[in-house]
């Protein structure tokens, strides 16, 4: 079972490096298979930090939902088209299949062999009953499905068609047929009746297969070898002999070529509406070059996702990865308010008001007994800064300030020299596209039947904000209206002197409600505001309040 340590969408650095040290935490907690991840892009900080305490990037996941490769089975019991049908049956009999891929020599599908095509070539129907004698196999493989032994002449390998016929009638009524027959290749089955073999040697006929294990006189095998007909031996009894040759035909003669195929990728969902609406129990799974890497059954639909989730720095499935909500949740650290977040088994849920989730994570590993190590610790210490703005921000507690401490000790680090690197790196309003800042930390929120998003950059100086002003606010109201959203902001934090810019585009009656001094159309100044989370989005809350009176 995997186990997913990720942020929102959108991530911040507090997102970022909880989940790397979250992840870690669990590694050394013995938990197997714990993988760091990512629901969105890094920034130019974020990558700072990253790169400054050696830590690779979590892995970048988009999409947890179900896929057939979640539950299809990869190793795959697949046959080769030039295997003959007689293997294939018992392979299909040993594993209790109900159908055998055909792949090539590249291992790229051909189609399926199904018990149905086995069942109609050994008992067809009575009106193509006479066709059961004719079969496209090599000499070799029919010998080899009913054991038999070669006693003159060669074996072919090659395929061939060939009409299996059975002496057991007067000499001159086989001569009659035997003439009716000359351009077929025959291969004879007789037991002990020295006559009958003469005949068929005079004839030349391809190959004669001596039953019961009859001994054959050394003047039959003369007569076959100046007549360079092949003889054959078999212990079994005349039917049994031509029952089991009958399973020399190649695989590749009875493949049903129109099959429903799989990609690893495909949504699960997608998957079990197709097989649903087919008759058929088993499909191969290929991969973009068509090669065989899995096979899926409809049992398998039934399956649980070997993969399960724990959530850091949100707890709103709005928030969360694409396919959250199909995956088991079953851990959740936060610090923000709570939204509405259930479950169907009881999990561990951390919720605390503290100023970032590094500072949970960090408590995480002191309750856990388990040493941090140092450039973890520089990663919880960025996360920390960044969202509590190196512990300015009104959201920071006593609790934030003895965590940031502790982690500075272990990283050796300062922690004022390393807000002054962090913050001096990538302005977003320089780095970023008008959309890209808009959306690098935007979450979305829901009051009653009122959505709305917002976001947050934070900025050494406002020097940049003129130039960037109507490409932000006009890239606001196309996510806005692309969105549906009642309003969308965005929240211009300047770090050093405390004060933010709020951009809004939405309806006219929520602008309305704004009662901030409005510095220019749809920008407000907040002086002394720098939390989303526990200043802007109460005031938000507020305002929608009023606006529904």
């Amino acid at each position: 079972m995997q186990t997913i340590v990720i942020g929102h969408r959108n991530p911040d650095m507090d997102s970022i490096v909880s989940a790397i040290a979250y992840a870690e935490l669990k590694r050394r907690q013995g938990i197997a298979d714990v993988v760091a991840a990512r629901a969105g892009n890094t920034n130019e900080r974020i990558d700072f930090v990253l790169e400054k305490f050696g830590v690779q990037a979590p892995v970048l996941i988009n999409d947890l939902s179900p896929r057939v490769a979640d539950v299809m089975q990869p190793h795959v019991i697949s046959m080769r088209a030039d295997t003959p049908v007689y293997d294939a049956i018992q392979l299909i009999e040993q594993k209790r299949l109900r159908g055998l891929p055909v792949v090539d020599e590249a291992n790229r599908c051909l189609g399926l062999l199904s018990a149905f095509k086995i069942t109609h070539h050994l008992f067809p129907p009575r009106d193509e009953a006479a066709s059961a004698r004719e079969v496209v196999a090599s000499l070799a493989d029919i010998v080899t499905t009913f054991g038999g032994g070669l006693v003159t002449g060669s074996l072919g390998s090659e395929p061939c068609e060939q009409r299996l016929m059975i002496g057991a009638m007067a000499p001159a009524t086989l001569a009659e047929r035997l003439a009716l027959s000359r351009e077929a290749r025959i291969v004879l089955f007789v037991g002990d009746r020295p006559e009958i073999q003469q005949l068929a040697i005079g004839a030349r006929i391809h190959a004669i297969v001596v039953t019961g294990g009859a001994a054959i006189p050394e003047e039959i095998r003369a007569a076959a070898r100046a007549a360079g007909v092949t003889m054959i031996s078999s212990r079994h009894d005349t039917a049994t002999s031509v029952l089991l040759a009958r399973g020399a035909v190649r695989v590749e003669r009875m493949i049903e070529r129109d099959v429903t195929t799989f990609q690893p990728d495909t949504p699960l969902d997608e998957a079990r509406r197709v097989a649903a609406e087919n008759a058929a129990f088993v499909f191969p799974v290929l991969d973009d070059a068509g090669t065989l890497v899995g096979i899926l059954s409809k049992s398998d639909f039934i399956k649980p996702i070997p993969r399960q989730l724990i959530l850091v720095d949100h707890n709103e499935l709005s928030q969360a990865v694409r396919g959250a909500d199909q995956v088991p949740i079953i851990e959740v650290l936060d610090h923000h308010k709570l939204g509405g977040f259930a479950s169907d088994t009881p999990i561990l849920f951390w919720n605390n008001p503290v100023g970032s989730t590094s500072t949970l994570v960090a408590l995480a590993y002191q309750q856990g007994g388990i040493d941090i190590p140092p450039p973890i610790a520089g990663l919880l210490m960025s996360g920390l800064i960044s969202d509590t703005l190196n512990l300015t921000s009104p959201t920071a507690t006593p609790v934030d300030r003895l965590i940031l401490d502790h982690l500075a000790k272990i990283a050796a680090c300062d922690p004022a020299k390393l807000a002054e690197q962090i913050f001096s790196v990538g302005s977003p309003l320089l780095t970023m596209t008008p959309e890209q800042a808009i959306n690098a930390d935007c979450k979305p929120y829901a009051d009653d039947d009122h959505r709305f998003s917002v976001a947050q950059i934070e900025e050494l100086t406002f020097a940049h904000f003129p130039e960037k002003k109507e490409a932000l606010l006009d890239a606001l109201d196309a996510h806005r209206s692309r969105a549906g959203l009642l309003f969308a902001t965005l929240l211009v934090t300047d770090i050093n002197t405390q004060n933010s810019l709020l951009l809004v585009r939405g309806a006219d009656e929520f602008l309305r409600t704004i009662d901030y001094p409005e510095r220019a159309p749809f920008v407000w100044e907040l002086s002394g505001v720098v939390s989303r989370k526990k200043q802007l989005l109460p005031y938000l809350l507020g305002c929608l309040a009023r606006m529904s009176r």
